[in-house]
C-alpha cells in the first residue's frame, strides 16, 4: 500500500510540514503523562504539533485529502503515515473509532450536528494515541454552529485534534476567532503534469486522456479523473463548451439558460437519487414499517416527523449538489472565454480546453481583449451571485444575456 500522503499532489512543502508534526505528535505520546497536551513548541516551530489546523487552497488542491492524510499520519502506528499499518490503512478507508469525518450533505453544518460532534470529540481515543476531528468544507458552518465549535476549540480534550478544511482564512470562510486558534496550512494549484502522472499511476487512465483531462480541469483532481473516466461528464462539459455558439438571439440566450439549469438539476437529482432511497429504506425499517405487532400503529403514527425531517435534509443535499453541479459548468465557461482573452492579448500561455482552441480564436477575432474580458466577468458575476443566494435559474439567465449582449 502506497504512502499515506501519495495522493496528495504537488504538495511538497505541506507534506513535509504535516510529517514533522506527526513526529511531533508522536513525541507527546511518548512524553510523561502529565506532558500530553500538544502544543506548537521547541527552536522549530514548523516541527511542533498543536490541537487545531486550517487546511486551505482552491478548489482541487486536496484540502480533505491533507487532512485524511495528516490524520492518518497522527493514529500511525509505524512512523509518520507509513500508509500499511491498521491506524493509517482504517484512517484512509474512513473506518476508524477515532477519526470523525463531518461532510456536509446540505448547504450548511448546523449547530445540532457540532454539538454532537464536539462531546463525542472528548471522549479518550479508544486506542490510545489521537481523537481527530476532520470537517470538510468548514466554511459552511453555521455562525451557531462555529460558536459551538470554538468553544472546542479554546478548551480541547488533551488528546482531540481538530482538522478544518476552508478555501481560504477570509473571514467569509472562516471565522476570525477560530482562525487565530488554528494553525494554517496553506495548499496550492498543482500542476496539471503533477495531476495527470497521479491519473496514470492510481487509476490506470491512458496518459494522452489523463494529460488531455488535467488541462481542462485547470490542475483539479477529483474533476480530472471524473471527466477522463466518465462519458456522461464529458458530454456535459462539451454541452456547455457550446453555449457561446448558441447565443445568436435573446430567446437563444433564455434557451442555453434553461438547458444549463436543466442539465445540473439532472446530475444532482442522478447523483443523489439512490442514496435517497437507501436512506428512507433504512428509516422506515428502523420505525418499524411493515410490521404487524401491538406497537406498529402508535410507531407509524410517530414516525412522521422523523420522516419530514429526512426530507428536508435530503431537499437540502439535492439543492447543494445542483449548485455544485452548476458551478463546475461555469468553471467549464469561464475557463472558455479566458482563453479568447488570452488569445486576444496574445499571451504565451496555454489554452484550458485544447479541444475548442478554433472556437476560442474565432471569439477573440470578434470580441477583442475588451469583450472576451466583460463576458469572463459576467460568468465570474453570476458564480458570486449563487453564492449569495440568488436563485440559480435567475442569476443564470442573466448572465446569459450579458453573454449574449457581451
Amino acid at each position: 500500500m502506497p504512502d499515506a500522503f501519495a495522493d496528495l499532489v504537488g504538495q511538497d512543502e505541506a507534506v513535509d510540514t504535516l510529517r514533522r508534526a506527526a513526529a511531533a505528535a508522536a513525541e507527546v505520546l511518548r512524553a510523561p503523562r502529565g506532558d500530553q497536551e500538544p502544543e506548537v513548541s521547541g527552536p522549530d516551530p514548523g516541527a511542533g504539533m498543536t490541537h487545531a489546523w486550517i487546511f486551505t487552497g482552491p478548489p482541487g488542491s486536496g484540502r480533505s485529502v491533507a487532512a485524511r492524510a495528516f490524520a492518518a499520519a497522527l493514529q500511525c502506528e509505524q512512523g509518520t503515515g507509513c500508509g500499511r499499518c491498521p491506524g493509517c490503512h482504517t484512517t484512509l478507508a474512513g473506518t476508524h473509532a477515532d477519526v470523525r469525518l463531518v461532510v456536509p450533505d446540505g448547504l450548511s453544518i448546523g449547530v445540532s450536528e457540532m454539538r454532537a460532534l464536539v462531546l463525542r470529540a472528548s471522549s479518550t481515543p479508544s486506542g490510545g494515541r489521537w481523537q481527530v476531528v476532520i470537517i470538510e468544507d468548514a466554511d459552511r458552518l453555521t455562525e451557531a454552529a462555529g460558536n459551538a465549535l470554538l468553544k472546542a476549540v479554546e478548551e480541547p480534550p488533551p488528546r482531540t485534534v481538530f482538522l478544518l478544511c476552508t478555501p481560504s482564512t477570509h473571514p467569509d470562510d472562516i471565522s476570525v476567532t477560530i482562525r487565530s486558534r488554528c494553525r494554517v496550512v496553506p495548499l496550492v494549484q498543482p500542476a496539471a503534469e503533477a495531476v495527470a502522472e497521479v491519473l496514470v499511476r492510481r487509476d490506470g487512465i491512458a496518459p494522452e486522456v489523463a494529460r488531455w483531462a488535467a488541462a481542462a480541469t485547470q490542475g483539479h483532481v477529483g474533476r480530472a479523473r471524473r471527466l477522463a473516466g466518465d462519458p456522461q461528464a464529458r458530454a456535459r462539459r462539451e454541452a456547455v463548451l457550446a453555449v457561446p455558439r448558441r447565443l445568436t438571439s435573446v430567446g437563444a440566450a433564455f434557451d442555453a439558460a434553461a438547458a444549463l439549469i436543466e442539465a445540473a438539476e439532472a446530475e444532482a437529482e442522478a447523483a443523489v437519487v439512490e442514496v435517497d432511497a437507501a436512506e428512507r429504506a433504512a428509516l422506515e425499517t428502523a420505525l418499524g414499517a411493515g410490521g404487524t405487532g401491538r406497537g406498529a400503529a402508535g410507531a407509524a403514527r410517530g414516525s412522521a416527523g422523523q420522516l419530514k425531517d429526512l426530507e428536508r435534509r435530503q431537499k437540502s443535499r439535492a439543492t447543494r449538489a445542483q449548485r455544485d453541479a452548476l458551478d463546475r459548468a461555469l468553471v467549464d465557461l469561464a475557463a472558455f472565454y479566458r482563453d479568447a482573452l488570452t488569445m486576444a492579448l496574445g499571451a504565451p500561455v496555454a489554452p484550458v480546453h485544447t479541444d475548442t482552441v478554433e472556437l476560442a480564436d474565432a471569439g477573440a477575432r470578434t470580441w477583442q481583449a475588451e469583450g472576451a474580458l466583460r463576458r469572463l466577468e459576467a460568468v465570474l458575476a453570476c458564480r458570486t451571485a449563487i453564492e449569495a443566494n440568488v436563485k440559480p435559474r435567475i442569476a443564470v439567465e442573466a448572465m446569459m444575456l450579458s453573454l449574449w449582449k457581451g
